[in-house]
């Protein structure tokens, strides 16, 4: 079913009053993929009232109050991508399209969306909690470099001025805040709670302080500094609450949640999303993240790739957790009865499709160690589960009313290459790939690869050399096609002539995709960029920061590359 959007669609369904209402920078879709879509539902399974105000205007106030005052709060989030990304390119210029609207429309949010939702809500409902979530709100919830404003901006549950911050897959914190509201109607008792960020004008005592707002400002060694130690001890199994003082206040991060149990997780996939937009939208023309994902299924959360420029780490964490077979299939079976469903499951898979059913002894029961999983090569604690995924795919392709099932997730290829039956999944591969398979190599010279955290470039040509084999022998045109970033810190002129270089030599063929880097919120890669600084090693790293440079970085790579 569809949550309620207005008074009368809420009275519809017997709710005189919202328990909470969620309010998102995206289009209503009721998808799983859609933040504000599943947790609205999981609250609802869980007998709270919940109703969804999606892209108000901002410049009134009729959207904002059209479902009234909730019992318990206002959860705000941008959406499933930071407002600033979403609105602006990597060349600091105005998009032109929105993914996550309908008709593909832009500028249906505003610029530094959960502020300005926040403060629109405080304006007409200032009695009421807000809580703030989603990816934007988890990435900014401490002091942090802002590309776009060239600065060190605060918290943003500071200039936001809401109550509380739930940062992460938020699905059992939020819950737990709604269970305790209700019972106490007190938001200070929510301080306790895991998976939350909060301030006060006292520093607790519990917590280890991380370098304050001042001395990042003034000091980029510092900023340096104080990401990687908000990186390697935000960690469920580390249990350490951190704070930081910007001005007179404390921004307190309580430790992470822990990880949905799987059982959880099986159930939250299987609540009754219509996979649709809201039929309000249905003049406006499809929401096109929607044509992406709406036959996608998700059977992995988290990843333990720790790519530099990444930011699920600081969202999903490095912690994975997948589901069981039992429940993907059931999920599948729901979607074959849907009416847009056409016989195509187009993507099994989550962040990175092939770390379902892997496991690691150390990460589930101490916490993420310093020495990365994946860089410089996959640590032998790493237990990937490739059969458990192949099966998994298989049971799916049996299924009445499905004809093709595909893998577009990313895959690491590093962690396949790394299974002493890594030729077996391979070629099985090839029957689960629709025409190409996208790989993220990201760049060719070793030095901007270790500043990346990823493999080097010589395993990605012997993924796609055997890849392609395989595919060659089956009697299918099945290729590997590589995803490349230009700009990122340590990429001199040099650098990017060594990528020129490779895609012309080794690949032969225009990119799909090369993206200039964008510094987004809360990243190793942002911090290189803002400090000159490789945070784990404290050593100098050159950054280009001229747009212009920066676009023709991209430019020369281009350039005179031979058409696919």
């Amino acid at each position: 079913m569809f949550l309620p959007t207005t008074a009368e669609e809420a009275r519809k369904l017997g709710w005189n009053m919202l328990d909470i209402i969620l309010v998102t920078g995206d289009a209503y879709v009721d998808h799983p993929s859609f933040g504000v879509a599943l947790i609205g539902h999981y609250l609802v399974s869980k007998g709270f009232k919940v109703g969804i105000i999606a892209q108000p205007n901002w410049n009134n106030q009729r959207d904002i109050t059209r479902l009234g005052r909730p019992r318990l709060f206002f959860g705000i989030s941008a959406g499933n991508v930071d407002s600033m990304v979403a609105n602006y390119t990597a060349s600091m210029k105005k998009r032109k399209t929105d993914d996550y609207s309908p008709g593909g429309i832009a500028g249906k949010r505003p610029d530094r969306a959960t502020i300005v939702y926040s403060n629109l809500v405080r304006r007409f409902f200032p009695d009421v909690p807000i809580i703030l979530g989603g990816i934007e709100a988890s990435l900014r919830r401490f002091a942090h470099y802002d590309w776009w404003s060239d600065r060190i901006r605060k918290s943003i549950l500071v200039d936001a001025k809401a109550d509380i911050l739930v940062y992460g897959m938020g699905e059992k914190t939020i819950l737990e805040i709604a269970q305790m509201l209700d019972k106490t109607n007190d938001i200070d008792k929510c301080k306790t709670l895991r998976g939350i960020v909060w301030w006060s004008s006292r520093k607790p005592n519990f917590c280890y302080e991380l370098p304050d707002f001042d001395e990042i400002s003034r000091d980029r060694t510092k900023y340096a500094e104080f990401v990687r130690l908000h990186t390697v001890m935000t960690d469920p199994f580390k249990n350490v609450s951190l704070c930081q003082r910007q001005d007179s206040r404390y921004v307190i991060q309580n430790p992470p949640q822990l990880p949905l149990e799987q059982e959880e997780l099986d159930k939250i996939y299987l609540l009754p999303f219509e996979r649709r937009t809201h039929p309000f939208y249905e003049s406006m023309g499809i929401v096109p993240a929607l044509r992406m994902i709406q036959f996608s299924v998700t059977c992995v959360r988290g990843c333990f790739g720790s790519c530099s420029f990444c930011a699920l780490a600081q969202h999903q964490t490095s912690h994975v957790m997948s589901r069981t077979a039992d429940s993907v299939v059931e999920e599948v079976k729901i979607l074959t009865r849907h009416p847009d469903f056409r016989g195509t499951i187009t993507d099994v898979g989550g962040p990175t499709a092939n770390m379902y059913g892997s496991s690691c002894s150390i990460r589930e029961t101490k916490g993420q160690c310093e020495k990365l999983c994946l860089y410089p090569k996959s640590c032998v604690n790493v237990k990937p589960n490739h059969e458990k995924y192949l099966n998994l795919l298989d049971r799916i392709r049996t299924l009445g009313g499905v004809n093709n099932v595909f893998v577009s997730s990313g895959i690491r290829h590093d962690l396949v290459l790394n299974d002493p039956d890594a030729d077996l999944f391979i070629k099985r591969l090839v029957d689960f790939t629709p025409g190409q398979l996208k790989l993220a190599p990201e760049h060719s010279h070793p030095k901007v690869l270790t500043l990346m955290r990823k493999p080097p470039v010589e395993l990605f040509l012997e993924f796609k050399e055997r890849f392609e084999k395989y595919a060659k022998i089956s009697g299918k045109q099945r290729y590997v096609v590589g995803y490349f970033i230009v700009a990122h810190p340590g990429e001199t002129r040099k650098e990017n002539e060594h990528l020129k270089r490779f895609i012309e030599e080794k690949l032969k063929y225009r990119p799909q995709q090369i993206q200039i880097f964008t510094p987004s919120p809360g990243t190793m890669s942002t911090a290189m960029y803002y400090s000159g600084i490789d945070p784990l090693t404290k050593e100098k790293v050159f950054v280009e920061r001229s747009l212009k440079l920066r676009n023709a970085a991209k430019a020369k790579v281009l350039k005179n590359q031979n058409q696919s």
